[in-house]
């Protein structure tokens, strides 16, 4: 795995997710909450819609799909509601002095 510079973490505002696009990836969404980033793949395995459009859940640390309301884990990728049955992927975000690194294959 290669860890990939995408931003600065100054550059998402906490409570919002962020379109990214990685070297050997598909896109990312980056969801920021607090002083925490999550790296999730950016399309909704329900109907290939951004997931970085969606809504933030962040009690449950879900990402909303903004078509038609299936919910992902931030931490797993797995879905949380239907109508999406498929897992999206989940990448390790680490941050290095203010900077957001995501560990791609």
């Amino acid at each position: 795995m290669t860890a990939q510079r995408v931003g600065a973490l100054s550059d998402i505002e906490p409570g919002t997710a962020r379109r990214v696009e990685v070297e050997g990836a598909p896109a990312i969404a980056l969801v920021r909450l607090d002083d925490d980033v999550y790296a999730i793949g950016d399309r909704c395995t329900h109907q290939d819609v951004s997931l970085s459009e969606g809504e933030i859940d962040p009690d449950d640390r879900t990402l909303e799909c903004w078509k038609h309301g299936s919910t992902f884990s931030l931490v797993t990728g797995e879905p949380t509601a239907l109508p999406a049955t498929k897992p999206t992927p989940v990448y390790e975000v680490s941050i290095v002095d203010g900077d957001i690194y995501v560990e791609v294959p």
